[in-house]
């Protein structure tokens, strides 16, 4: 008699833990990205400026380069005045490079606002969409599986990435 109570205690107690049990869910953000056009051609654009403006950077840095070999293989001639005028220059030079690194891929850099203004309205929107499914579906949490490091497995039963791509129209 015993055995048959503890049995139907531990079936109510699962009963009431189902209950209240939450709904999870999985989306693959890279796999969504990689499905939208705009973000694709976004990247593009964005991997073109960032080469056009590296390579300014390295013409300028290959400039001050050849500075610095003449400014060595003169030194032995260089009174005092005209090796501080070089030196001042070369140094002048190297900020000038730093700066316009800075001013291209600094925190915020032009690379940084063109990226906001490309990519930001898509990220926008996908988690505005992620944010409905969730709310309309009971979602508690929704984890991008792309950026959780710590997911080993998960059921493909509960990925709604294919579900936030067609809200999307894709």
């Amino acid at each position: 008699m015993k055995r048959i109570i503890a049995i139907i205690g531990v079936f109510m107690a699962l009963a009431v833990s189902a209950g209240y049990a939450q709904k999870y869910a999985l989306i693959d953000m890279e796999y969504i990205l990689k499905k939208i056009p705009a973000y694709e051609s976004a990247n593009q654009q964005l991997e073109g400026i960032s080469k056009q403006w590296q390579s300014e950077i390295d013409k300028e840095t290959k400039a001050v380069d050849e500075l610095y070999k003449k400014y060595q293989a003169d030194l032995v001639f260089l009174a005092g005045e005209e090796k501080t005028k070089r030196e001042n220059e070369i140094v002048t030079k190297e900020n000038a490079i730093q700066s316009l690194q800075n001013k291209y891929f600094g925190p915020e850099g032009e690379l940084f606002k063109r990226r906001e203004a490309l990519i930001k309205p898509i990220q926008d929107n996908i988690y505005t969409v992620v944010k409905d499914i969730s709310t309309a579906s009971g979602y508690m949490l929704v984890i991008d599986r792309a950026s959780a490091t710590s997911v080993i497995f998960a059921s493909p039963g509960i990925d709604i990435s294919d579900e936030v791509l067609s809200r999307l129209g894709y």
